[in-house]
């Protein structure tokens, strides 16, 4: 069966190939309702589907939001998704995903993917790098001319939009709180240090201990995974020679969970022989023993914010999201 072409619709409408056009592709430049009526139920009866690229040509907008994320894996970056997607849905669009992972470029990939689909706004969940990458930088800046608006997540060295998270200062919350607690030594568990994510919120770690007079017995960077926390929190565990009672401050929950797995792996408790703690509290740290310890970021709001910023060009600028410390039994609060 041939399919049914938008010439066919015209002339069963009894219209011009415009006019049916205008109707169905959304144009701002509609005709008289009775004959709108018309040619819907000209397609509706023939089964026509609409093509989205001549739509997206008709009303300057492909109806479609990009997000790169690092890892969709990761509850951190999939509850953002999720308020992306929500917010998304109010502006009637659709969300494109792309999950870069560590690889080499696949963010500067993505970036490109979603300027040839032009799509209407690009977000950027992932953390930024220190040192920006010189090419995506160009292919963010091409976009941008070009009309489309990019948001990013978490702050970011580029001008531009962004949802701004207070990441040091929630790290630095944390180690206040603790330290009211009568925690006195501490270790670093940081992520790596070209990532901006995880070097403020070491940053922060750094500058309370300094301030309450401490300093960390060891700082350990490693990926910003729960591989990465595994790994870390072993060799942290060596290089404090096996110290009780020393508090592990993991950059975030999936690094603090991987720590937790990686001091078991080697005979250590958690908390009786050591304390761990994480940050963002992700959504499936209900399912996890001990209970983790965490500095709680809104991360649905934080993707909430990033679509209304991208989508809505009167949308006011968010204030920076601040964190609240949730003590648990990682840190040897009593359950």
């Amino acid at each position: 069966m041939a399919a049914v072409t938008l010439s066919g619709v015209a002339r069963h409408a009894g219209v011009s190939l415009a006019t049916a056009s205008r109707v169905l592709n959304g144009s701002s430049r509609r005709p008289a309702e009775e004959i709108a009526e018309r040619v819907r139920a000209a397609a509706l009866e023939l089964g026509y589907v609409p093509n989205a690229q001549a739509q997206a040509l008709a009303r300057s907008s492909t109806g479609l939001v990009g997000l790169v994320v690092h890892d969709i894996s990761d509850p951190y970056f999939s509850s953002i998704a999720r308020g992306v997607q929500h917010a998304a849905r109010n502006y009637r669009r659709q969300v494109l995903l792309a999950s870069t992972d560590p690889s080499e470029g696949a963010e500067r990939d993505a970036v490109s993917a979603f300027a040839s689909h032009r799509t209407d706004a690009i977000i950027l969940a992932g953390s930024r790098r220190t040192t920006p990458d010189p090419e995506l930088e160009r292919e963010l800046e091409r976009y941008e001319a070009n009309g489309g608006r990019v948001v990013t997540i978490g702050g970011s060295p580029r001008a531009g939009l962004t949802v701004p998270v207070g990441n040091a200062d929630g790290a630095a919350a944390l180690v206040a709180e603790l330290v009211s607690r009568g925690i006195r030594r501490f270790a670093i568990l940081a992520g790596p240090g070209e990532l901006n994510t995880a070097r403020d919120r070491a940053k922060g770690f750094t500058d309370a201990l300094a301030e309450a007079g401490l300093e960390a017995a060891a700082v350990v960077e490693s990926a910003f995974t729960r591989e990465g926390g595994f790994d870390a929190a072993q060799r942290c565990w060596k290089e404090i020679a096996g110290e009780r009672g020393v508090c592990m401050l993991a950059v975030n929950d999936v690094m603090a969970i991987g720590a937790i797995a990686g001091l078991r792996a080697v005979g250590v408790s958690v908390p009786e022989d050591a304390l761990v703690t994480g940050f963002d509290d992700i959504p499936t740290l209900r399912d996890y023993f001990p209970a983790l310890t965490t500095v709680r970021l809104p991360l649905e709001q934080l993707g909430e914010d990033a679509a209304n910023l991208a989508l809505d060009p009167d949308h006011p600028a968010p204030e920076t999201i601040r964190g609240a410390v949730i003590i648990r039994q990682s840190a040897g609060a009593h359950a």
